[in-house]
C-alpha cells in the first residue's frame, strides 16, 4: 500500500523533475549529516568536560604526551619556520622600491613570521604529524576493542586517552609558536643580512619598530587555540573510528582535514575579533 507521504524512489517520478530530486535529497542527507556530525562533538564535548574530574587518570599521561607533541616536534618545527623566515626576508626585500628604507625588511618579518606564519603553520603542520598520529593510535584502540577493556577495567577512556593529549597540546602549541617565531625572525635576519644589502644594524631597527607586548599575546592566543582544536577533533575521530584497518586510515585523514579547516577558520576569526587591538 502506497501511503501519499511514503518515500518513493526518485526514478519514480518524471524524467524532467528527476534531477531537481536528487538535488534536493543529497542537500538533505548532506545537511543531516553535517548536523548530527555537530551533535555527535558537541556530545564528546560533554564527556570531556566530565573526564575533567578525574585528575588521578590522566595527570600521570600529561607528561608523556607533552613530550611526544612538543618535544619531538621541535625539530620540524624550527625547519619550517627558518625556511619560511628566510624566504620572507629575501622576497621582502627584492620587492621593494629604491629609496625605501631597508628597515622595513625587518619590520615586515616581525610582523608576518610572529603574526601570521608563526602560529598558523605550526599548527598546520602539528595537525598532519600529531593529529594523524593521535587519530590513528585511538583509532587501533577502538578497532582492536582496546578501549572496551579500559571500560571493563573501570578507567574513563575519555579521561585516560583524550584529556592527557587536549592538555599537552594546549600547553605546548604555544611553547612551539614562540619557538617559531624566534627562529623565523633569526632565519630572515641570517637571509636579508648574508644574502642581501640589508645591514644587521637596519633590520634590528626594523625588529624594534612599532613593537608591542600584544603582537606576541597575539600570535599564543592563535596557538592555544590552535592546539585545542587539533587534539580535540583529531581525538574524537580516533574515539569514533569503525571498520577495522581501513576505518583507522578514513579517520586519520578525516581528522587531518577537519583540523586543518578549523585551524584556518580560527585564524580567521582570531583576526576579525583581535586584530584591531594590534593598531599603533
Amino acid at each position: 500500500m502506497n501511503e501519499p507521504w511514503a518515500h518513493k524512489q526518485t526514478d519514480s517520478y518524471p524524467v524532467f523533475t528527476r534531477g531537481s530530486i536528487k538535488f534536493f535529497r543529497r542537500m538533505s542527507r548532506f545537511s543531516l549529516g553535517f548536523l548530527g556530525g555537530v551533535g555527535q562533538r558537541v556530545l564528546f564535548l560533554r564527556d570531556v568536560r566530565r573526564a575533567l574530574a578525574e585528575p588521578q587518570t590522566y595527570l600521570p599521561l600529561v607528561m608523556p604526551q607533552m613530550r611526544a607533541i612538543g618535544v619531538d616536534s621541535v625539530p620540524l618545527t624550527i625547519m619550517v619556520a627558518a625556511f619560511i623566515g628566510g624566504v620572507i626576508s629575501l622576497q621582502i626585500r627584492y620587492q621593494l622600491f629604491p629609496g625605501i628604507q631597508l628597515s622595513i625588511v625587518g619590520l615586515s618579518v616581525r610582523q608576518i613570521v610572529i603574526l601570521e606564519t608563526g602560529p598558523l603553520l605550526t599548527g598546520l603542520v602539528l595537525a598532519g604529524r600529531v593529529g594523524a598520529k593521535m587519530t590513528a593510535e585511538i583509532g587501533t584502540m577502538r578497532v582492536t576493542e582496546q578501549i572496551d577493556a579500559l571500560e571493563t577495567l573501570a578507567y574513563d577512556p575519555v579521561a585516560y586517552l583524550v584529556i592527557p593529549r587536549l592538555i599537552a597540546a594546549i600547553v605546548m602549541l604555544p611553547i612551539l609558536a614562540i619557538i617559531a617565531n624566534v627562529f623565523g625572525v633569526f632565519a630572515g635576519m641570517g637571509a636579508a643580512v648574508f644574502l642581501t644589502d640589508v645591514q644587521m644594524s637596519q633590520f634590528l631597527d626594523g625588529v624594534r619598530l612599532g613593537f608591542d607586548q600584544f603582537q606576541v599575546t597575539y600570535s599564543l592566543i592563535k596557538a592555544t587555540l590552535f592546539g585545542a582544536a587539533i587534539a580535540y577533533l583529531c581525538t574524537y575521530e580516533g574515539y569514533v573510528t569503525e571498520s577495522g584497518a581501513e576505518g583507522v586510515g578514513k579517520s586519520t585523514a578525516k581528522a587531518v582535514v577537519i583540523s586543518s579547516i578549523w585551524i584556518l577558520i580560527l585564524d580567521a576569526l582570531t583576526a576579525v575579533l583581535l586584530a584591531p587591538y594590534l593598531q599603533g
